[in-house]
Protein backbone atom coordinates (compact mmCIF):
# COMPACT_ATOMS: atom_id res chain seq x y z
CA UNK A 1 0.00 0.00 0.00
CA UNK A 2 1.24 3.50 -0.71
CA UNK A 3 3.02 5.18 2.18
CA UNK A 4 1.53 8.62 1.74
CA UNK A 5 -0.28 8.77 5.09
CA UNK A 6 -3.56 8.22 3.26
CA UNK A 7 -3.48 4.42 3.27
CA UNK A 8 -6.94 3.92 4.78
CA UNK A 9 -8.57 6.16 2.18
CA UNK A 10 -6.63 4.45 -0.61
CA UNK A 11 -7.79 1.09 0.75
CA UNK A 12 -11.46 2.13 0.69
CA UNK A 13 -11.24 3.48 -2.87
CA UNK A 14 -9.46 0.34 -4.11
CA UNK A 15 -12.14 -1.93 -2.61
CA UNK A 16 -14.85 0.31 -4.08
CA UNK A 17 -13.25 0.03 -7.55
CA UNK A 18 -12.85 -3.72 -7.51
CA UNK A 19 -15.82 -4.75 -5.30
CA UNK A 20 -13.34 -7.22 -3.87
CA UNK A 21 -10.91 -7.12 -0.96
CA UNK A 22 -8.62 -9.65 -2.62
CA UNK A 23 -8.40 -7.75 -5.92
CA UNK A 24 -7.89 -4.45 -4.08
CA UNK A 25 -5.13 -6.03 -1.97
CA UNK A 26 -3.39 -7.24 -5.14
CA UNK A 27 -3.53 -3.73 -6.60
CA UNK A 28 -2.04 -2.18 -3.45
CA UNK A 29 0.50 -5.00 -2.92
CA UNK A 30 -0.67 -5.79 0.63
CA UNK A 31 -2.26 -8.80 2.27
CA UNK A 32 -6.03 -9.13 2.27
CA UNK A 33 -6.08 -9.11 6.07
CA UNK A 34 -4.05 -5.89 6.24
CA UNK A 35 -6.43 -4.23 3.80
CA UNK A 36 -9.47 -5.45 5.73
CA UNK A 37 -8.03 -4.09 8.98
CA UNK A 38 -7.36 -0.70 7.37
CA UNK A 39 -10.95 -0.42 6.14
CA UNK A 40 -12.36 -1.64 9.45
CA UNK A 41 -10.25 0.90 11.35
CA UNK A 42 -11.62 3.75 9.26
CA UNK A 43 -15.20 2.50 9.66
CA UNK A 44 -14.72 2.30 13.44
CA UNK A 45 -13.30 5.81 13.57
CA UNK A 46 -16.11 7.46 11.60
CA UNK A 47 -18.79 5.23 13.13
CA UNK A 48 -20.49 3.93 9.95
CA UNK A 49 -20.20 0.86 7.79
CA UNK A 50 -18.86 1.73 4.33
CA UNK A 51 -19.27 -1.72 2.77
CA UNK A 52 -21.89 -4.44 2.88
CA UNK A 53 -19.99 -7.73 3.05
CA UNK A 54 -21.16 -11.27 2.44
CA UNK A 55 -19.17 -14.43 1.79
CA UNK A 56 -19.71 -13.91 -1.95
CA UNK A 57 -19.84 -10.17 -2.57
CA UNK A 58 -18.75 -6.72 -1.44
CA UNK A 59 -20.80 -3.61 -2.17
CA UNK A 60 -20.85 -0.02 -1.00
CA UNK A 61 -23.39 0.95 1.63
CA UNK A 62 -25.36 4.16 1.08
CA UNK A 63 -22.98 5.97 3.43
CA UNK A 64 -20.02 4.35 1.65
CA UNK A 65 -21.18 5.49 -1.77
CA UNK A 66 -21.49 9.09 -0.56
CA UNK A 67 -18.13 8.87 1.20
CA UNK A 68 -16.35 7.57 -1.90
CA UNK A 69 -17.92 10.17 -4.22
CA UNK A 70 -16.68 12.93 -1.90
CA UNK A 71 -13.27 11.52 -1.04
CA UNK A 72 -12.14 10.28 -4.48
CA UNK A 73 -11.69 13.74 -6.09
CA UNK A 74 -10.02 15.15 -2.97
CA UNK A 75 -7.63 12.21 -2.69
CA UNK A 76 -6.77 12.50 -6.37
CA UNK A 77 -5.92 16.19 -5.85
CA UNK A 78 -3.76 15.38 -2.82
CA UNK A 79 -1.91 12.60 -4.64
CA UNK A 80 -1.32 14.88 -7.63
CA UNK A 81 0.14 17.50 -5.30
CA UNK A 82 2.44 14.90 -3.73
CA UNK A 83 3.53 13.70 -7.17
CA UNK A 84 4.05 17.26 -8.38
CA UNK A 85 6.24 18.05 -5.39
CA UNK A 86 8.17 14.85 -6.05
CA UNK A 87 8.78 15.92 -9.65
CA UNK A 88 11.47 18.30 -8.35
CA UNK A 89 13.62 15.27 -7.48
CA UNK A 90 16.63 14.78 -9.71
CA UNK A 91 15.58 11.16 -10.42
CA UNK A 92 11.94 10.02 -10.88
CA UNK A 93 10.76 7.38 -8.40
CA UNK A 94 7.61 5.45 -7.67
CA UNK A 95 5.47 2.87 -9.45
CA UNK A 96 3.75 3.15 -12.82
CA UNK A 97 0.70 0.90 -13.29
CA UNK A 98 0.22 0.20 -16.99
CA UNK A 99 -2.48 -1.86 -18.71
CA UNK A 100 -1.93 -3.43 -22.12
CA UNK A 101 -2.40 -6.58 -24.18
CA UNK A 102 0.01 -9.50 -24.05
CA UNK A 103 1.10 -9.00 -27.66
CA UNK A 104 1.79 -5.31 -27.10
CA UNK A 105 3.67 -6.10 -23.87
CA UNK A 106 6.02 -8.40 -25.77
CA UNK A 107 6.79 -5.57 -28.18
CA UNK A 108 7.41 -2.86 -25.60
CA UNK A 109 9.30 -4.96 -23.03
CA UNK A 110 12.76 -3.86 -24.32
CA UNK A 111 11.70 -0.23 -23.88
CA UNK A 112 10.52 -0.88 -20.31
CA UNK A 113 13.80 -2.61 -19.46
CA UNK A 114 15.74 0.36 -20.85
CA UNK A 115 13.51 2.71 -18.84
CA UNK A 116 14.17 0.85 -15.57
CA UNK A 117 17.90 0.81 -16.29
CA UNK A 118 17.85 4.56 -16.80
CA UNK A 119 15.66 5.25 -13.75
CA UNK A 120 16.52 2.63 -11.10
CA UNK A 121 14.18 4.17 -8.52
CA UNK A 122 11.15 3.54 -10.76
CA UNK A 123 9.01 0.39 -10.78
CA UNK A 124 6.57 -0.80 -13.46
CA UNK A 125 3.44 -2.79 -12.57
CA UNK A 126 2.34 -4.19 -15.95
CA UNK A 127 -1.06 -5.88 -16.27
CA UNK A 128 -1.90 -7.67 -19.55
CA UNK A 129 -5.41 -8.52 -20.69
CA UNK A 130 -7.25 -8.69 -23.99
CA UNK A 131 -10.23 -6.54 -23.05
CA UNK A 132 -10.09 -2.76 -23.31
CA UNK A 133 -10.73 -1.24 -19.89
CA UNK A 134 -11.26 2.22 -18.39
CA UNK A 135 -7.76 2.85 -17.05
CA UNK A 136 -8.97 5.66 -14.78
CA UNK A 137 -11.66 3.58 -13.08
CA UNK A 138 -9.31 0.60 -12.74
CA UNK A 139 -6.55 2.70 -11.18
CA UNK A 140 -3.90 2.64 -13.94
CA UNK A 141 -1.55 5.48 -14.77
CA UNK A 142 -1.51 4.66 -18.49
CA UNK A 143 -2.36 2.07 -21.11
CA UNK A 144 -0.71 0.80 -24.28
CA UNK A 145 -2.90 -0.24 -27.22
CA UNK A 146 -3.20 0.14 -30.96
CA UNK A 147 -4.01 3.75 -31.80
CA UNK A 148 -7.41 3.02 -33.37
CA UNK A 149 -8.90 1.64 -30.11
CA UNK A 150 -7.69 4.37 -27.74
CA UNK A 151 -10.59 6.42 -26.25
CA UNK A 152 -10.81 9.90 -27.73
CA UNK A 153 -10.70 11.63 -24.34
CA UNK A 154 -7.18 10.30 -23.71
CA UNK A 155 -3.83 11.84 -24.63
CA UNK A 156 -2.03 9.41 -26.97
CA UNK A 157 1.73 9.21 -27.52
CA UNK A 158 2.45 7.06 -30.61
CA UNK A 159 5.56 4.95 -30.89
CA UNK A 160 6.81 1.92 -32.72
CA UNK A 161 6.26 0.81 -36.29
CA UNK A 162 2.94 0.87 -38.07
CA UNK A 163 1.25 -2.51 -37.64
CA UNK A 164 -0.01 -4.98 -40.21
CA UNK A 165 -2.04 -8.15 -39.96
CA UNK A 166 -1.26 -11.32 -41.88
CA UNK A 167 -3.17 -14.34 -43.17
CA UNK A 168 -0.99 -17.40 -42.74
CA UNK A 169 -1.15 -21.18 -43.09
CA UNK A 170 1.29 -24.08 -42.93
CA UNK A 171 3.07 -25.55 -45.97
CA UNK A 172 1.18 -28.79 -45.30
CA UNK A 173 -2.14 -26.93 -45.48
CA UNK A 174 -1.24 -25.31 -48.80
CA UNK A 175 -0.16 -28.69 -50.14
CA UNK A 176 -3.84 -29.65 -49.83
CA UNK A 177 -5.46 -26.30 -50.67
CA UNK A 178 -4.89 -23.73 -53.39
CA UNK A 179 -3.75 -20.41 -51.85
CA UNK A 180 -6.46 -17.71 -51.88
CA UNK A 181 -5.92 -14.85 -54.34
CA UNK A 182 -8.66 -12.57 -52.95
CA UNK A 183 -10.39 -12.36 -49.55
CA UNK A 184 -13.54 -13.83 -51.12
CA UNK A 185 -11.60 -17.03 -51.81
CA UNK A 186 -11.44 -17.58 -48.04
CA UNK A 187 -15.02 -18.87 -48.19
CA UNK A 188 -13.57 -22.07 -49.64
CA UNK A 189 -10.91 -22.41 -46.92
CA UNK A 190 -10.72 -23.62 -43.33
CA UNK A 191 -10.36 -20.51 -41.15
CA UNK A 192 -9.32 -20.52 -37.51
CA UNK A 193 -11.75 -18.02 -36.04
CA UNK A 194 -10.86 -15.56 -33.28
CA UNK A 195 -13.14 -14.83 -30.32
CA UNK A 196 -12.78 -11.31 -28.90
CA UNK A 197 -12.69 -10.59 -25.13
CA UNK A 198 -16.28 -9.29 -25.50
CA UNK A 199 -17.35 -12.74 -26.75
CA UNK A 200 -17.97 -11.68 -30.35
CA UNK A 201 -16.23 -13.29 -33.31
CA UNK A 202 -13.60 -11.10 -34.95
CA UNK A 203 -14.14 -10.49 -38.67
CA UNK A 204 -10.98 -10.45 -40.76
CA UNK A 205 -10.41 -6.99 -42.25
CA UNK A 206 -8.98 -6.33 -45.72
CA UNK A 207 -8.38 -3.28 -47.89
CA UNK A 208 -6.91 -2.64 -51.34
CA UNK A 209 -7.26 0.25 -53.78
CA UNK A 210 -10.01 1.80 -51.66
CA UNK A 211 -12.02 -1.43 -51.46
CA UNK A 212 -12.63 -2.73 -47.93
CA UNK A 213 -13.92 -6.15 -46.95
CA UNK A 214 -14.76 -7.98 -43.73
CA UNK A 215 -14.73 -11.77 -43.82
CA UNK A 216 -16.28 -14.03 -41.20
CA UNK A 217 -14.64 -17.28 -42.28
CA UNK A 218 -15.84 -20.75 -41.48
CA UNK A 219 -13.62 -23.35 -39.91
CA UNK A 220 -13.25 -26.17 -37.41
CA UNK A 221 -11.86 -24.10 -34.51
CA UNK A 222 -12.69 -20.87 -32.68
CA UNK A 223 -9.99 -19.71 -30.25
CA UNK A 224 -9.30 -16.68 -28.06
CA UNK A 225 -5.53 -16.87 -27.73
CA UNK A 226 -2.93 -15.97 -30.36
CA UNK A 227 -0.57 -18.72 -29.21
CA UNK A 228 -3.26 -21.36 -29.68
CA UNK A 229 -4.11 -19.97 -33.12
CA UNK A 230 -0.46 -20.20 -34.14
CA UNK A 231 -0.23 -23.79 -32.90
CA UNK A 232 -3.35 -24.74 -34.84
CA UNK A 233 -2.09 -23.04 -38.00
CA UNK A 234 1.32 -24.75 -37.73
CA UNK A 235 -0.48 -28.10 -37.39
CA UNK A 236 -2.32 -27.49 -40.67
CA UNK A 237 -5.77 -27.02 -39.16
CA UNK A 238 -6.43 -23.95 -41.31
CA UNK A 239 -5.59 -20.31 -41.96
CA UNK A 240 -5.30 -17.75 -39.21
CA UNK A 241 -5.30 -13.93 -39.16
CA UNK A 242 -2.90 -12.36 -36.68
CA UNK A 243 -0.73 -9.30 -36.19
CA UNK A 244 2.66 -9.55 -37.88
CA UNK A 245 4.53 -9.53 -34.58
CA UNK A 246 2.91 -12.90 -33.77
CA UNK A 247 3.86 -14.60 -37.04
CA UNK A 248 7.18 -13.05 -38.14
CA UNK A 249 9.33 -15.76 -36.52
CA UNK A 250 7.31 -18.51 -38.21
CA UNK A 251 7.48 -16.76 -41.58
CA UNK A 252 11.26 -16.50 -41.29
CA UNK A 253 11.52 -20.16 -40.24
CA UNK A 254 9.21 -21.32 -43.04
CA UNK A 255 6.76 -23.00 -40.66
CA UNK A 256 4.02 -20.67 -41.91
CA UNK A 257 3.36 -19.15 -45.33
CA UNK A 258 1.72 -15.76 -45.87
CA UNK A 259 -1.06 -15.07 -48.38
CA UNK A 260 -3.17 -12.03 -49.36
CA UNK A 261 -0.33 -9.70 -48.34
CA UNK A 262 -1.45 -6.99 -50.76
CA UNK A 263 -4.84 -6.92 -49.01
CA UNK A 264 -3.46 -6.07 -45.54
CA UNK A 265 -2.16 -2.47 -45.52
CA UNK A 266 -0.26 -0.95 -42.61
CA UNK A 267 -2.33 0.52 -39.78
CA UNK A 268 -1.50 3.01 -37.04
CA UNK A 269 0.73 1.31 -34.49
CA UNK A 270 0.91 1.21 -30.73
CA UNK A 271 0.66 4.23 -28.47
CA UNK A 272 0.86 4.96 -24.79
CA UNK A 273 -2.23 6.82 -23.57
CA UNK A 274 -3.18 8.52 -20.32
CA UNK A 275 -5.93 10.82 -19.01
CA UNK A 276 -5.66 14.50 -19.86
CA UNK A 277 -5.23 15.81 -16.37
CA UNK A 278 -3.37 18.95 -15.33
CA UNK A 279 -0.38 17.18 -13.77
CA UNK A 280 1.53 14.20 -15.15
CA UNK A 281 3.62 12.29 -12.57
CA UNK A 282 7.37 12.63 -13.02
CA UNK A 283 7.81 8.91 -13.72
CA UNK A 284 5.16 8.91 -16.43
CA UNK A 285 6.61 12.09 -17.93
CA UNK A 286 10.03 10.41 -18.07
CA UNK A 287 8.53 7.38 -19.83
CA UNK A 288 6.70 9.63 -22.32
CA UNK A 289 9.94 11.50 -23.10
CA UNK A 290 11.72 8.18 -23.63
CA UNK A 291 8.96 6.93 -25.95
CA UNK A 292 9.15 10.12 -28.02
CA UNK A 293 12.94 9.76 -28.30
CA UNK A 294 12.45 6.15 -29.39
CA UNK A 295 9.83 7.18 -31.98
CA UNK A 296 12.14 9.88 -33.38
CA UNK A 297 15.03 7.42 -33.68
CA UNK A 298 12.75 4.87 -35.34
CA UNK A 299 11.55 7.47 -37.87
CA UNK A 300 15.16 8.31 -38.74
CA UNK A 301 15.96 4.62 -39.23
CA UNK A 302 12.95 4.13 -41.50
CA UNK A 303 13.86 7.22 -43.53
CA UNK A 304 17.40 5.90 -43.95
CA UNK A 305 16.04 2.53 -45.12
CA UNK A 306 13.78 4.21 -47.69
CA UNK A 307 16.72 6.29 -48.92
CA UNK A 308 18.87 3.17 -49.38
CA UNK A 309 16.08 1.41 -51.29
CA UNK A 310 15.39 4.38 -53.57
CA UNK A 311 16.75 3.98 -57.13
CA UNK A 312 19.65 6.27 -58.04
CA UNK A 313 18.75 9.52 -59.77
CA UNK A 314 19.09 9.35 -63.51
CA UNK A 315 21.42 11.85 -65.16
CA UNK A 316 20.22 13.22 -68.46
CA UNK A 317 23.01 14.00 -70.90
CA UNK A 318 22.60 16.63 -73.52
Amino acid sequence: MKTSGLSELEAVLAVARHRSFRAAANELSVSTSALSHAVAALEARIGVRLFNRTTRSVSLSEAGAQFVSSVAPALSTIQAAIEQAGSFRDTPSGTLRINTSLGAANQVMPLFIAFLNRYPEMKIDLVTEGRLIDIVVEGFDAGIRLMDVVPQDMIAVPFGDRQRFAVVGSPAYFARHKPPRTPSDLNAHQCIRSRMPSGSIYQWEFERHGETLRIDGNGPMTLNDAGLMLAAARAGVGLTYLAEWHVNADLEAGTLVRVLEDWTPALDGLCLYYPGRRHVPAGLRALIDMIRDYADENSKREAAKRKRRAPPARVTRR
